[in-house]
């Protein structure tokens, strides 16, 4: 099954299960998505529960917020994340604070999903990862599948936590295919980690697109001699530290590998609580894997070199190595 039907799976169980559930974006019921990850659910669950949005993203995350007030749990699909942050106010000022500034009487189960990172030659505008930027915030969940079976189990959790999540789909990563279960209770924890391969020399932690990434690196470098495990947080908020750390002093090296911008990212923080932790278990300095600090050039081959490939993970992997 692939990440798109995975998604699409997750929803139209949690729509078919809790009747307060309900789905709202542009072109997600007539159009059936701009990805089609929302297609089918309009013909099966009608107009008021698969709702078309006007172009207007402070509008709607707005409208979405007010309604997971009142009880109801609003699927909000952002046509890319990127036109998220014209709805920021809402997200990070609404969303995020309610439960708090109400002393708990508002509980806020929302989630807003949607693509997330490059996809192809859809330049500066349009690829940008920002997921440090909604896990700086407290009160927010982030969240990053790297499978399809991840994408299913991980939006179900989103759907049913009371809290906020920004759940985020790479959207280079549609078409990839994987098993995926059909037991329609399959949820995966939120703030969770998964070991995605074991091993002793190495440890690389990526996310969402750099983990198929990573894992191709892992077996180009057994062929070299050296064994890389890797580990996913799948969540970036809550993140799992303690799964990496424990990882860490097992294998005494670390690269983390991100599509985001280095500057202020997930791995810097990942890096800092690893120094924090586990610093004398470290046999080399933690290695960063980043995308390029630039705006994502349109140029393909320029966009190439501006995303982190196998040949740079397996490049920090040696360095880190000493080899």
């Amino acid at each position: 099954m692939t990440m798109r039907d995975a998604l699409n799976l997750a929803l139209k169980e949690e729509l078919a299960r809790d009747k307060s559930v309900f789905l709202m974006g542009e072109e997600v019921a007539e159009y059936q998505g701009a990805y089609k990850v929302t297609r089918g659910l309009l013909e099966e669950f009608g107009p008021k529960r698969v709702i078309d949005t006007p172009i207007t993203e402070l509008g709607f995350a707005g409208l979405g917020v007010g309604a997971a007030m009142v009880g109801l749990r609003p699927i909000v699909e952002f046509m890319t994340f990127n036109f998220s942050i014209l709805a920021t106010d809402q997200i990070i000022n609404s969303a995020a604070k309610m439960l708090y500034m109400s002393g708990g009487q508002f509980k806020i189960p929302i989630v807003f999903r949607g693509p997330s990172g490059s996809a192809f030659q859809v330049s500066s505008q349009h690829s940008q990862a920002i997921e440090s930027w909604y896990a700086y915030f407290p009160g927010l969940k982030v969240v990053m599948p790297s499978t399809p079976a991840d994408a299913k189990g991980l939006l179900k959790s989103a759907i049913r936590d009371d809290d906020p999540v920004i759940f985020m789909e790479q959207e280079r990563m549609y078409g990839m295919k994987g098993e995926v279960p059909e037991d329609e209770d399959f949820t995966i924890p939120l703030g969770v980690a998964d070991i995605k391969r074991e091993g002793k020399d190495v440890t690389i932690v990526a996310r969402s697109l750099t983990v198929p990434t990573a894992l191709k690196a892992a077996e180009e470098l057994e062929k070299q001699g050296v064994s890389c495990e890797v580990i996913d947080p799948r969540t970036i908020r809550p993140l799992d530290i303690d799964t990496i750390v424990e990882s860490v002093k097992k294998t005494n090296r670390v690269v983390i590998a991100e599509e985001s911008h280095p500057f202020c990212g997930v791995a810097a923080e990942i890096s800092a609580e690893i120094n924090e932790r586990a610093f004398d278990y470290l046999d080399a300095p933690v290695k960063r894997v980043s995308g390029a600090d630039v705006p994502m050039p349109y140029a393909k081959n320029l966009e190439q070199l501006a995303i982190p490939d196998v040949e740079r993970i397996i490049a920090a992997v040696r360095d880190v190595s000493y080899l």
